[in-house]
């Protein structure tokens, strides 16, 4: 048993499957249903109307409009359940104009729904009986708290709804694979909301091996003088002004049926003053986030070995503490990265990309067909595509596609080019490359340029600039939490897949 472990988890609710989708549990503290928004009016789905008796149904509609339900999208309407139904109250989640609904609307009033459920000890529901699978995940996601290290226990009314049981029928297959998809972005989540004090980089491999063993994926983890022995220069030169050493991880899933050969790779800063160029302390304390592409990768693989996808999925995982100190890397400084190519460090707080050259140096060496890197990299990415769009560079092709499949399951993600014109800048006098511009243009654009001087050729390539989608600042909406979202395990596992067909 590893030493290191997560302080905090998050809290969360258990989710099954009924036994009978045509009777409800017993002794209900709620009903939760789906309305659609109708002209003048609202209307409860005939698949609902299942579980309930044709009077039962007639006084719920009754009751829904005598107090102004509208069945907009996430709506929520409380009432007291029918006399002869086995429920305290019924809870009406809405999903708009059944004309117009899809996948994501349902996730995020399934979402909308689970976080109205606070306190709660049981309750069932029929909100799968559209779009299963989104509605699945948007139940456990939207349930997702994370406590914190408070000196009290929270308050009940304050702690999920503790057991939801899914009224559907023929979903176990359906059932497992959501399951398996939230419950890896909430494993993301608790990595990114733990602080810093207690995730840095020899406790975050600790609690990475000791995840990635439960599900049978072979791990490795490099330290601090083996990566200087074995020519990681980006590591070594962003963790070396810290005490606590910087670490490389590599998880493996490796099935004997596997088809294609995919890398991961993430950002794994733990915290990030900025270094010697160090940032604003306004905020600062959001750099605990700085991780998020590492944990997502991580997240992600653990679920696709759950999932038993027949693809060899191989993640390469750089951690490392930004510090200032005396023994810290310098702005002027010139550092060989894995591989052999030198940069120029003009700005120490461009370090994400010194040590995902690193770890995508390494990741081309076992000759992958598919290569996928996320990061929480630039501010450029939020002053270019706002709070909840990720930006997507690489191969045309796969890059769009990505971007594609990203916005198809709810996570916005927009294509972005390399800039042809940004080639003279990245040049060094006394290196191969540098590692900013002098100018404040195309930031985001030049991170992904940077990073493409380390892909191997002919390796299908994303890189997804995360910064401003993997932390929530605002509040809490539909499934997403406030602080860490998990983005984009969800777009990373749906790629997975459609890559395993």
């Amino acid at each position: 048993m590893s030493r290191f472990a997560l302080p905090c988890r998050g809290l969360s609710t258990a989710v099954e499957l009924a036994s009978d989708a045509t009777a409800l549990p017993g002794d209900l503290d709620a009903l939760v249903i789906p309305i659609f928004a109708t002209d003048d009016s609202v209307e409860i789905p005939t698949s609902t109307t299942k579980v309930l008796e044709d009077d039962h149904a007639e006084a719920l509609l009754g009751s829904l409009n005598a107090v102004g339900a509208k069945g907009s999208a996430a709506e929520i309407t409380r009432v007291p359940a029918p006399e002869g139904v086995d429920a305290a109250a019924v809870i009406a989640v809405g999903l708009g104009s059944e004309a117009e609904l899809d996948a994501e609307q349902v996730r995020r009033a399934a979402g909308a729904a689970a976080r109205s459920l606070n306190g709660l000890e049981h309750v069932a529901t029929t909100v799968g009986d559209f779009h299963f699978q989104a509605a699945i995940e948007g139940l456990i996601l939207g349930a997702y708290s994370y406590a914190g290290m408070h000196k009290e226990e929270p308050k009940a009314s304050e702690t999920p709804v503790k057991k939801i049981t899914v009224l559907a029928e023929n979903a176990e297959e359906d059932f497992e694979l959501a399951k398996i998809t939230a419950e890896g972005v909430c494993f993301t989540r608790d990595l990114v909301n733990t602080p810093s004090s207690h995730l840095y980089p020899e406790s975050y491999a600790a609690i990475l091996e000791e995840e990635a063993t439960k599900v049978g994926l072979d791990i490795e983890i490099l330290d601090e003088q083996q990566l200087k022995e074995q020519g990681y220069g980006g590591i070594i030169a962003v963790g070396q002004g810290s005490q606590r050493p910087p670490r490389l991880v590599r998880l493996t899933w490796n099935p004997e049926n596997a088809t294609k050969t995919v890398a991961f790779v993430g950002k794994g800063i733990t915290f990030d003053t900025g270094g010697i160029s160090i940032k604003p302390s306004s905020g600062m304390e959001d750099m605990i986030s700085d991780m998020g592409g590492s944990a997502a990768v991580a997240g992600t693989v653990i679920a696709a070995a759950r999932m038993k996808l027949p693809l060899k999925i191989t993640a390469t995982l750089p951690l490392a503490e930004n510090m200032p100190s005396g023994t810290a890397t310098r702005p002027g400084d010139v550092i060989a990265h894995y591989g052999g190519i030198t940069s120029e460090v003009l700005n120490t707080d461009a370090e994400g990309r010194l040590v995902l050259a690193d770890a995508i140096a390494r990741a081309c060496e076992d000759e992958p067909e598919y290569l996928l890197e996320t990061a929480t990299l630039t501010g450029a990415q939020i002053v270019a595509l706002g709070a909840r769009t990720s930006g997507v560079m690489g191969s045309d092709e796969f890059r769009d596609r990505f971007a594609e499949i990203s916005r198809s399951i709810g996570e916005p993600a927009w294509a972005m080019p390399l800039l042809e014109e940004q080639e003279q800048d990245i040049k060094s006098p006394i290196a191969d490359i540098r590692n900013v511009s002098n100018s404040r243009n195309a930031g985001m654009l030049y991170a992904g340029l940077y990073l493409s001087k380390f892909v191997a050729e002919g390796v299908q390539w994303v890189h997804v600039d995360i910064a401003g989608p993997s932390f929530n600042k605002a509040s809490a909406t539909g499934y997403l939490p406030v602080r860490a979202t998990g983005v984009p395990v969800r777009a990373f596992l749906a790629t997975l897949q459609e890559l395993a067909k």
